[in-house]
């Protein structure tokens, strides 16, 4: 694996963690004034599944990442899946949990169309961003149609995660909820004695 692939999978793992550290505070809801801002600023569903679909991306993309590496390693208690001595890639748990998804879309159920659950809609955006963590962390399996994970070509499914990732936060971006979150931690670390 190359050193740069290695400094940008570190780059993105400090970016996850941030988004973990987010996600958890900003669902919490028993932090009053972040509490506060979460709901002020991520009141239209859209832009909260938006935000929860796009961190549980990134979260999901680095503890994937974290866990291959560990299994190529040999290290730790992780190892390959395999069903009947045949390899089974953790795109497949992807694609599974995307259809999931796309069927309970399809029903209506979890999109905040009326008589929709919020919370419905809160776990099939979790659920949206790990089956597309799983899936596009593979992408260059089934872009070459070959097991290329740890080959330069394998690089082309980091590139992939960033695109969607990108593209995915773009419906949360505009950063009122982040720029509040800012000024909060700001100004929480200027009262600490």
């Amino acid at each position: 694996m190359s050193p740069r692939l290695l400094r940008e999978i570190a780059l993105w793992l400090l970016i996850a963690g941030g988004g973990v550290v987010i996600l958890l505070v900003a669902l919490s809801g028993a932090f009053g004034r972040l509490a506060h801002h979460y709901r002020r600023h991520l009141a239209e569903t859209r832009r909260e599944r938006h935000f929860i679909a796009s961190s549980s991306f990134f979260v999901t993309f680095a503890i994937v990442r974290i866990i291959t590496h560990s299994i190529h390693a040999g290290r730790g208690p992780f190892h390959n899946i395999e069903a009947g001595g045949r390899h089974i890639h953790h795109l497949v748990f992807g694609i599974l949990i995307l259809l999931f998804v796309g069927f309970a879309w399809l029903s209506q159920l979890g999109t905040g169309m009326a008589r929709s659950s919020v919370w419905a809609g809160r776990f099939t955006a979790l659920l949206f961003g790990v089956g597309a963590a799983l899936t596009l962390d593979e992408f260059a399996l089934w872009f070459n149609l070959a097991d290329v994970y740890w080959t330069p070509e394998g690089e082309a499914s980091v590139r992939a995660v960033f695109l969607f990732g990108a593209a995915l936060s773009a419906g949360f971006w505009g950063g009122p909820f982040l720029h509040a979150l800012f000024r909060e931690l700001v100004r929480g670390f200027r009262t600490q004695p």
